[in-house]
């Protein structure tokens, strides 16, 4: 492999003993792991990289993305990953389960999780991981032998999935989740998920601090009822009527139920995923005050912390749970510059313009959920979160060493001798326009259109590998699977 070197960088690191704005110096890479830092190091024959002026990130660990949901798996993750190097991620967790959509298939994790290795070995830029839904009791019993010889430490309800449709009607369980007919997904099954998980730490003590349990937080009766109030009403269009229809207070009833449950259940790493609004986040810090055995996680989206529904570029920006209006944005910066906030991800689900609207395309629940974004995840967190007073350590720790830690990637996360030189370098003077047409994703619109950010992403590097030089992405495909922990 190459040895480089990065001279006179400001190297943010993440440990809280590390300078707030970071510190001039170099790194040498060697062999895919960082060697050394410290400043004026010498060559010895490595190719130099100028970081003078830029900002030294530890590579993005963007903890949630959804490869394979609406493109075949194998495109994804070669295209996806491609987009994922331009915003300096070096690694990605990627949500899959069974059901309509991904693979299009029910089954067992025996049989099903070796198509998703299959499908995509040898396509990735960068590194990646996966965490699986239980969605049937033949799930639940595979936890164990998934953790254990898979590799995969990480778990996932869609709480509102019981009677609600993925893009805001309500549709057939059974065939929607490819379950026995005889099963359902309820808040029965997700208590049997918890104490499944639970056993599986139980059953193996050397990787229960690895093993969590995330949850996305809406409830689909709140949620049905609502959407067919709003539909009949008729009086909001667009991202506010699609917000109406996944009301506030779905969010926070289904962030009570789970910290019950996991209470009940005896399960305390759990993980609330991409909470939205000022009702979720309150409804999320009591339940910490609850439950103080629970280990909670939670996590917010750059989409969430960006956009509103008047400023985000038209209906590319449904998703689920909804953009908020300006009110929830700003409570959830709130809380993040408070320090309740343990991550920040993109919640990358690439869906094409043929894909994502209807035959009409000014009617939102015609369109389906979720987009793409994870270019944008750290030039954009810099850039308003400086604006805001988020020092650039923090940022390092939203991006990458919490999620790494959680998810069992102590080698990921951190610019640290020994750990994977897994880097992402970032010109802070930079002043560029999204466009949609300059990302490497597949995807032909961007709900950030036409945003201004201050902060450019020029260099990736995944284990020592440049897979983005001067902001273009370069070489071959150099991502592996990761088994956790790793």
């Amino acid at each position: 492999m190459t040895t480089y070197l990065i001279k006179n960088g400001t190297v943010v690191r993440t440990d809280d003993t590390a300078p707030a704005e970071g510190e001039i110096a170099d790194i040498r890479i060697v062999d895919g792991k960082i060697a050394a830092i410290g400043p004026d190091l010498s060559a010895d024959g490595a190719e130099i990289v100028d970081a003078t002026d830029k900002l030294v990130f530890p590579g993005v660990v963007d903890a949630h993305q959804h490869w394979g949901i609406y493109n075949p798996l194998a495109e994804d993750a070669q295209t996806e990953s491609r987009a994922s190097a331009q915003g300096g991620v070096t690694t990605a967790l990627t949500y899959m389960r069974t059901g309509q959509y991904y693979l299009n298939k029910g089954g067992a994790y025996a049989d099903f999780f070796p198509e998703v290795l299959d499908a995509s070995d040898g396509r990735s830029y960068i590194d990646y991981a996966f965490h699986l839904a239980p969605m049937s009791k033949e799930h639940i019993g595979e936890i164990p032998d998934l953790a254990s010889e898979q590799g995969v430490t990480s778990f996932k309800i869609f709480m509102f999935y019981g009677s609600h449709g993925l893009h805001g009607r309500s549709t057939s369980q059974s065939d929607f989740l490819m379950i026995p007919e005889d099963e359902r997904y309820d808040i029965a099954h997700f208590e049997f998920v918890m104490r499944g998980v639970q056993k599986a730490r139980e059953q193996y003590p050397e990787l229960a601090p690895h093993i969590s349990l995330s949850l996305h937080c809406e409830t689909a009766e709140i949620m049905s009822a609502y959407t067919k109030l709003v539909e009949q009403e008729g009086t909001l269009s667009g991202l506010a009527a699609y917000s109406a229809s996944r009301p506030q207070h779905s969010e926070g009833l289904a962030v009570t139920i789970a910290a019950f449950l996991a209470d009940e259940t005896g399960l305390p790493n759990i993980n609330l995923l991409h909470l939205s609004s000022a009702k979720a986040l309150k409804a999320a810090m009591k339940m910490a005050e609850a439950f103080p055995y629970v280990n909670f996680r939670r996590e917010v989206t750059i989409g969430h912390l960006l956009t509103d529904i008047d400023n985000a570029n038209g209906l590319g920006a449904k998703v689920n749970p909804p953009i908020r209006p300006r009110e929830d944005v700003e409570a959830l910066w709130e809380h993040l510059l408070a320090g309740n906030i343990d991550w920040v991800v993109s919640d990358h689900a690439c869906c094409k313009d043929e894909v994502k609207f209807g035959e009409d395309r000014d009617d939102v629940f015609a369109a389906k959920s979720g987009f793409g974004g994870t270019e944008y995840l750290l030039p954009g967190l810099v850039t308003e979160g400086r604006k805001r007073g988020l020092s650039l350590r923090r940022i390092a720790q939203l991006v990458a060493s919490n999620p790494a830690d959680r998810y069992g990637l102590p080698g990921k996360g951190r610019l640290a001798e020994g750990a994977d030189a897994d880097i992402a370098i970032v010109d802070p003077g930079r002043t560029w326009t999204v466009h949609a047409a300059d990302s490497e994703s597949t995807q032909e619109y961007t709900p950030f259109e036409g945003f201004e950010l201050s902060a450019a992403v020029t260099d990736t590097f995944v284990r020592g590998n440049r897979v983005l030089a001067d902001g273009a992405v370069t070489g071959e495909p150099a991502g592996r699977y990761l088994a956790r922990p790793y």
